[in-house]
């Protein structure tokens, strides 16, 4: 029994936090939401494979229904942006294995389902995504097929209007990533204009205790600004880049010289240019990537602040 139980654990895991996570945006409440569903599953004494497959589906969701409900409450009041914790491809999280759920992985993906309410989110998700049917769905969320085709439906419009197009093949976007992070580097304000779109918005998530920016930034002049004090800043602090496929897409994390971690950057690619950076610096959404660095947190400030030029020059 409990030699099959670690067996199902082995092969279930990935899959429960696949829903887990896109249910909820954060590394650690998904994990505790799957550590929770297997504890359940192990004191149910179920002993056939098939129930405890769905048991584990079943429970997983519904332990995300009610963590998204209570976690909604303080997004609500969240200093600043909130933007999805990152997942880096780095093996630990196989949560895309299937390329054509590959884009409900991404950051710009996870930001509009935070729009939906957390039963038309789960009934999206379980359709679109997971390859539910809708009578399955009832059964999971204990609500009748008709009820469940209107939720993911509801849902599907919302998201349909404001689901990001990345038309860039795989190959471009990490061109055009590279470009990116080596204009920064070099500090090459006029070569990022040209990667930037015209209507290109930067995003920061500090929450309280990183220095994200706490408004977005619109347009290429004013971002550019944005990245020329962040980059100029870990040029003096010796801040290293490095490379990375965030939420399946392209990034960089960016490490002080002892080769901790300070941030994640990533990019959202469409059409030639660079739509959308996502700097996630809140040291609560990295912690499961590694060592943090002081540099970045409030207690910090005088180090890699990220108040815009113009914040800084009303000080």
């Amino acid at each position: 029994m409990r030699s099959d139980l670690d067996q199902l654990y082995r092969d279930m895991r990935p899959y429960a936090f696949a829903i887990a996570y896109r249910m909820l945006g954060s590394v650690s409440e998904a994990e505790d939401v799957v550590q929770d569903a297997f504890l359940r599953l192990a004191q149910s004494g179920d002993d056939h494979i098939g129930s405890r497959k769905a048991f584990v589906a079943t429970v997983t969701i519904r332990l995300a229904i009610d963590e998204l409900r209570s976690a909604r409450a303080r997004r609500e009041n969240y200093v600043g942006p909130w933007l999805p914790e990152p997942l880096l491809e780095d093996g630990k999280h196989d949560v895309a294995t299937e390329a054509e759920t590959a884009d409900s992985l991404s950051m710009a993906f996870l930001v509009v389902l935070e729009t939906l309410t957390p039963p038309e989110r789960a009934a999206f998700l379980l359709h679109d995504v997971f390859g539910y049917d809708y009578g399955e769905i009832g059964t999971i969320l204990g609500k009748t097929e008709a009820s469940c085709r209107q939720l993911a439906s509801r849902a599907r419009r919302r998201v349909h209007d404001d689901k990001p197009r990345f038309q860039a093949s795989r190959e471009e976007r990490n061109r055009l990533a590279k470009q990116f992070f080596a204009a920064c580097q070099g500090r090459d304000m006029g070569g990022l204009i040209g990667l930037l779109a015209g209507d290109a918005v930067l995003y920061g998530d500090g929450g309280v205790k990183g220095t994200g920016i706490n408004r977005p930034i619109y347009g290429r002049a004013n971002i550019v600004k944005m990245l020329d004090t962040w980059f100029r800043q870990g040029e003096r602090l010796g801040v290293q880049t490095e490379l990375v496929i965030i939420n399946g897409h392209p990034g960089a994390k960016f490490l002080d010289p002892q080769g901790r971690l300070i941030n994640v950057i990533s990019l959202d690619i469409a059409d030639g240019a660079i739509q959308t950076i996502r700097s996630i610096i809140n040291p609560d959404k990295l912690t499961h990537l590694g060592p943090l660095s002081p540099i970045g947190r409030r207690s910090n400030t005088a180090e890699w602040t990220a108040d815009t030029p113009e914040d800084r020059d009303d000080h």
